[in-house]
């Protein structure tokens, strides 16, 4: 049996790709060289926009559930408060965007409830399966996957989503080129502390002359906290190796707390700042996600996220691929997309790096300084790609074709309940609006050439005062006028937008010249009545 795509690798970014293949019917089939499930925390949770992407998964609620919103920071120096800071003091949702702030979840957690979902679509991920060959098939219709223990299987496409010391990257050939910064070291661990002083509800930062310590409760526990320092030093000054007597050390040396109530400590490891990226994402029927092709400053939080969204732009791409709905060049607007934001956010973690660095110098700076509205992913897009079309008199007050498509409030306009435009979005299709009545004969148009099954949903936009007692099915009503202003449609004007799964904008257009749309849709999509023209 050949299936569809292997997955190697079942972190976030290995599982939201799985689960968004799963729910387009892919047989999909993911491994993991780890013989159990790892049980840390590692990430500190999604920011905004993965948390778009764990809604459209339909596991944000979940999420939500057994996280925590970001905590304020307490800053010491000297044993001594002196300080507190919120980063997301002033943040608040907009019409444009539901969430405004990133989540505190152990990651472990994260992973627990991806699987559980993946597991609704019949695939589980499979334990102690090590990679130790690929061989493209003659022909080039398949990859051959030979595992550690002898075994072999066949894919459609293989994607290595194994992190850092990916075995498929190595396999590929692809070079991983950067630099490891040997002087700035910490050391980390999830630890159990209690203690009566030590309040759950702020993220504690030491920093001394010397050193520092951040403890970060973990949500979900009574106990558990991130445990991050700089290391102990030998005599010669290298990093001593982490250890639970280590940890308890540096707690009393620069938080004056007695060492004794730190308990346990595990998953212990030194980190080296690591800022490298491969040249490339594919290679033929094998491609790359997350920390296989890129790993920077933690400054952020935007390894795991940045995993994510990789995998988000991706998991479309090949499902349009695999059900015949577009030609295997789609896959090549991957790297053409993704590769520019790895090498951006190289470039923004690692001055969220210097600048945090700087402030923890002086009293009563924090690591809140890493925190940016870039670094939230909402502004990520990518009006450089081929796919991005924008028609000749497309409205500039609105998105460009790349960009993230705003969400909006509105209402449901056959039940006039409330909704949003993510929510018509959610799911493994394509989105076009319509705004104003000559986007009408567009969109009927559409729906005959496409349609549910190419992966195509269509979504006419009424203004307020406009009468809908006709609506298509799917229409809203845009009550408050706020997806007209986020879409730049004049009051009374009209407009065409494709909403690509992940979010993006495919093509925007005036309704009375729809020709970009047409070109988005063959692109993505083949010419319209010709779903299964390109399997």
């Amino acid at each position: 049996m050949t299936d569809d795509v292997l997955i190697v690798g079942a972190g976030p970014t290995g599982l939201t790709l799985a689960l968004d293949l799963a729910r387009r019917g892919s047989a999909v089939r993911i491994v993991d060289r780890s013989p159990a499930h790892p049980r840390t925390s590692r990430a500190k949770g999604p920011n905004p926009r993965s948390l778009e992407i764990l809604a459209d998964l339909g596991v944000v609620d979940e999420v939500l559930a057994a996280g925590s919103a970001p905590l304020p920071m307490r800053v010491y120096r000297d044993h001594r408060p002196v300080t507190e800071t919120d980063p997301w003091a002033d943040a608040a949702p907009t019409s444009a965007a539901r969430f405004d702030r990133p989540w505190l979840i152990a990651q472990w957690r994260l992973e627990e409830i991806l699987r559980t979902r993946l597991a609704g679509h019949g695939v589980h991920v499979e334990l102690g399966r090590e990679v130790v060959g690929l061989v493209e098939g003659a022909g080039g219709e398949h990859v051959d996957v030979m595992f550690a223990e002898g075994r072999a299987t066949r894919a459609r496409y293989v994607v290595g989503c194994d992190g850092a010391h990916s075995s498929v990257r190595e396999l590929l050939g692809i070079t991983f080129d950067g630099t490891t910064a040997d002087d700035q070291v910490m050391v980390t661990g999830d630890v159990e502390l209690d203690h009566e002083d030590l309040g759950r509800d702020r993220w504690h930062q030491w920093f001394d002359e010397d050193g520092a310590v951040m403890l970060c409760p973990v949500p979900g526990t009574r106990t558990g906290w991130w445990f991050q320092a700089g290391p102990e030093r030998d005599e010669e000054g290298r990093p001593l190796t982490p250890s639970l007597d280590g940890f308890r050390r540096l707690l009393t040396r620069h938080t004056g707390l007695p060492g004794h109530h730190l308990t346990r400590a595990e998953l212990l490891s030194t980190y080296r700042v690591n800022v490298r990226m491969a040249d490339r994402y594919r290679v033929g029927r094998a491609l790359l996600a997350g920390d296989a092709v890129h790993v920077h400053a933690i400054a952020g939080g935007l390894g795991m996220n940045t995993g994510i969204q990789d995998a988000f732009n991706l998991g479309w791409k090949l499902g349009q691929v695999l059900a015949g709905h577009a030609d295997a060049g789609l896959l090549n607007t991957y790297e053409e997309e993704r590769l520019p934001v790895a090498a951006w956010t190289l470039d923004l973690t690692s001055d969220r790096l210097r600048t945090t660095l700087e402030a923890i110098r002086r009293p009563g700076g924090s690591l809140g300084s890493a925190m940016t509205q870039e670094t939230a992913g909402l502004g990520i897009g990518y009006r450089w790609s081929s796919l991005a079309g924008t028609a000749p008199g497309a409205p500039v007050t609105g998105p460009y074709a790349g960009d993230r498509a705003p969400d909006a409030p509105c209402r449901n306009a056959a039940t006039g309940e409330r909704t949003h435009l993510y929510g018509t979005f959610a799911g493994p299709h394509t989105t076009v609006l319509g705004f104003g009545p000559a986007s009408a004969a567009v969109l009927r148009e559409v729906a005959a050439g496409y349609g549910e099954g190419a992966g195509v949903r269509t979504c006419r936009v009424y203004g307020a005062h406009e009468d809908h007692g006709a609506a298509e099915p799917g229409a809203v009503i845009d009550d408050q006028g706020h997806a007209a202003a986020a879409y730049g449609i004049d009051a009374g004007g009209g407009g065409l937008a494709v909403i690509r799964p992940d979010h993006h904008l495919g093509a925007v257009a005036p309704a009375g010249d729809p020709g970009s749309v047409r070109e988005y849709l063959g692109l993505a999509h083949g010419a319209p009545g010709t779903v299964d023209a390109m399997r």
